[in-house]
């Protein structure tokens, strides 16, 4: 009889184990990632037939976080291949997460503070070794973008060249509705202060790092981190690790993101001279006035050494997340950088609140027209300058 009782007990707790790895994930991600319900944004048929004609890009999605197959359509987060087809995406870079501080916000954060990541990795129940390393922790990530290319080739390419690009857009030129997945990791800290492990991300796919997050790491400041307000609000600069790895990256034509870098940090990685890096996902400070946004005036200087401002989807960044609202903070980037520099930079599944998925993208191309701007300058935001860049920066 107690056999019985404690095995009936033993089968409840596996039972209960067993919903709570199957469903935990997939509810905190609800939570996350919401969409904000919304009656169907009004797209003209104008619009929807110049929507049709883009080659759109977008340089932040953080789906690889959540354990879904993205080759599935989800009622989960704001992306996935099927959803990226019905918005007409052609190149999407995938980040991958690996650390992300308790209590995180943009003002302050310290990288000894518990992390959330861990947690969502062990209810996930990805492979063991990714419990406490976080190099072993993007490149899991990286490895399931591989897998979904590999059992899906006709959704999914994976850009690893300049070739593969060209061989994309050609392809999609010709009918192919193929979506090119760029793989990226947003932080340096991923990098275990090893330089060695910059070959080993370069070998998995990996063609872009962004060199910090929220918290200041073995390669500098973070515009979050414990150095933010240090050096009058500039926070810390490279260090001589990051002066190495953003050298060793510049060797194998990887793309330097400062998305969530310290000021200082960027005008370092600017000074060095063939240095171009990008901002993935963010805002204009004079248009929304928040401390996720970097200075105009460093803006400028990042749009002056050739790149490019991905804008994003979320209310922190554009302080209006509706379609008219995005409209407008890459209205006021065009004013600050010009045409040929302001690109897509959702930040979808990125923990943040949107008001469309990427399957309504078409609303956006709606709300630029209503902004008046011209066909010519919405294909270079919507994708044409994005694909300007890494035709020149991939590795040939």
């Amino acid at each position: 009889m107690k056999r019985r009782i404690w095995g009936g007990i033993a089968g409840v707790a596996i039972l209960a184990a067993g919903g709570f790895f199957a469903f935990a994930p997939g509810i905190v991600e609800d939570g996350q990632n919401r969409v904000v319900a919304h009656q169907p944004w009004p797209v003209s048929d104008t619009a929807k037939a110049l929507h049709k004609r883009l080659v759109i890009g977008d340089w932040h999605a953080d789906a690889l976080l959540w354990d879904r197959d993205l080759t599935k359509r989800s009622s989960h987060g704001h992306t996935d291949l099927p959803r990226l087809r019905d918005g007409n995406v052609a190149v999407q870079v995938f980040t991958t997460v690996t650390k992300s501080p308790k209590g995180q916000n943009y003002e302050h954060n310290t990288a000894s503070a518990s992390d959330n990541i861990t947690a969502l990795v062990i209810a996930q129940l990805r492979p063991v070794a990714s419990w406490t390393s976080l190099a072993a922790r993007a490149l899991d990530q990286a490895a399931r973008l591989s897998a979904m290319a590999a059992a899906a080739p006709e959704q999914l390419q994976i850009l690893r060249q300049r070739s593969d690009l060209e061989r994309l857009l050609a392809a999609r030129q010709a009918g192919a509705t193929t979506i090119g997945g760029l793989l990226g990791a947003e932080g340096g800290h991923a990098l275990e202060g090893d330089l060695a492990n910059l070959g080993r991300f370069y070998d998995a796919g990996f063609r872009l790092l962004g060199l910090t997050h929220f918290f200041d790491n073995e390669l500098g400041g973070s515009l979050h981190g414990e150095g933010a307000t240090a050096q009058g609000g500039n926070g810390a600069g490279l260090t001589e690790f990051g002066r190495a790895v953003v050298t060793e990256m510049i060797a194998r034509s990887m793309i330097i993101d400062l998305a969530h870098a310290s000021p200082q940090m960027a005008r370092d990685v600017l000074a060095m001279p063939d240095a171009h890096p990008i901002v993935s996902h963010s805002g204009i400070y004079s248009h929304c006035q928040t401390q996720r946004n970097f200075p105009d005036d460093l803006m400028q200087a990042i749009a002056a050494k050739g790149g490019v401002i991905g804008i994003g989807f979320w209310e922190d960044v554009t302080c209006d997340a509706t379609p008219k609202g995005i409209a407008s903070a890459i209205s006021a980037a065009l004013a600050l950088v010009g045409e040929d520099h302001v690109s897509l930079g959702s930040d979808y599944d990125g923990a943040v609140e949107t008001t469309f998925d990427v399957s309504e993208l078409a609303a956006l191309t709606q709300a630029l027209l209503d902004a008046g701007l011209s066909e010519e300058v919405i294909a270079k935001v919507m994708g044409g300058n994005m694909m300007r860049y890494l035709s020149q920066s991939l590795p040939q």
